[in-house]
């Protein structure tokens, strides 16, 4: 999830994680600009780690959790600088924090109900929520794909790809801004699959893991052990759209399977 500024036209679409508002899907099919369709992103390759180590949780404790979370982001730091610097952009980490309830602060305003994480453009930062549910099971491998996630966003502003949807989204036009929104999102979802496709082998998990993440709950964290809910088919995609391009990332482990801005609408719905 990231702030759109699309909560202009839908207040409660920057406060829930795949839980938006409802909105006729989009039917546009107008030409996107070159930043979009033809970032160099999309011929940088492969992330440049290939191995994550996830430290062992054993007491559940918020402490313990905070070093979990803190391994992975430098396993995705390490995998996308190389990237994003063989795009031809500056690499500089996003920030990332940590809260424990609902309304805490954050630079793009109170933390979210329903959220479990956010990208906020305004510091470039993520921050994740560590409620006591996830604080119990913090290793479940969609912890580690919403953070992926997160941080696809923030390849997405270190490449200029943001800031291009969001003149989009920004526009009166609003089939065409929640089409956009969707394109970003999805994008979004490809890159975290690129990651944890690339660093699988070095995770020692079975890979019915990956599978019931990439074939079951399909939105990101959208789990029911978590309480967390899916849909926001509008904002977000479908769950078959969803499944598509995080499966799509993960088989590829590379970003040129990513460009969801020339797809065809069928495949970002």
């Amino acid at each position: 999830m990231r702030i759109p500024f699309l909560a202009l036209m839908a207040g409660a679409l920057a406060g829930v994680l795949f839980a938006g508002t409802a909105h006729a899907a989009s039917s546009s099919a107008a030409p996107y600009s070159s930043v979009l369709t033809k970032n160099k992103l999309y011929k940088a390759g492969k992330p440049g780690v290939r191995t994550c180590e996830e430290p062992e949780v054993r007491t559940g404790s918020v402490e313990e959790a905070e070093l979990y979370f803190e391994a992975v982001k430098d396993c995705l730091d390490r995998a996308w600088a190389p990237v994003v610097k063989k795009a031809g952009h500056r690499f500089t980490k996003p920030k990332f924090s940590i809260v424990t309830k609902v309304g805490a602060k954050t630079r793009c305003g109170r933390f979210p109900g329903g959220a479990q994480a956010l990208y906020c453009q305004k510091d470039r930062s993520i921050t994740f929520l560590l409620s006591p549910n996830i604080v119990e099971e913090p290793t479940d491998l969609a912890l580690m794909q919403v953070l992926a996630h997160e941080y696809g966003h923030h390849v997405q502003q270190l490449t200029g790809i943001m800031k291009a949807g969001d003149r989009i989204i920004d526009g009166r036009d609003e089939d065409r801004a929640y089409a956009a929104l969707r394109r970003l999102e999805l994008q979004a979802q490809c890159l975290s699959g690129v990651f944890v496709g690339r660093v699988w082998d070095s995770l020692g998990r079975p890979d019915s893991d990956w599978n019931i993440l990439a074939k079951g709950t399909h939105n990101p964290i959208a789990l029911d052990a978590i309480g967390v809910r899916s849909g926001a088919d509008d904002t977000h995609g479908s769950d078959k759209s969803n499944t598509f391009w995080l499966q799509r990332g993960f088989t590829s482990q590379s970003t040129g399977v990513c460009n969801t801005w020339t797809s065809s609408n069928a495949r970002v719905r």
